[in-house]
């Protein structure tokens, strides 16, 4: 088994991310975990978006 993570500032660039991966036709996904946190920085929220996928390659 083998592991993707992916981690964003904006939601949107991590669903184009977590679709792109999904498109390949070389995985067998096992389980997706979904993440969200926030912290301020200098006054400024900071968000995280992130994905951990789980996945076996498949061989043809």
């Amino acid at each position: 088994m083998k592991v993707k993570l992916f981690d964003f500032e904006h939601e949107q660039d991590l669903e184009k991310a977590v679709n792109k991966f999904l498109t390949d036709g070389k995985i067998k996904v096992k389980d997706i975990q979904y993440q969200t946190s926030h912290f301020s920085l200098n006054g400024e929220q900071i968000y995280s978006f992130s994905c951990l996928i789980c996945y076996e390659t498949q061989s043809n």
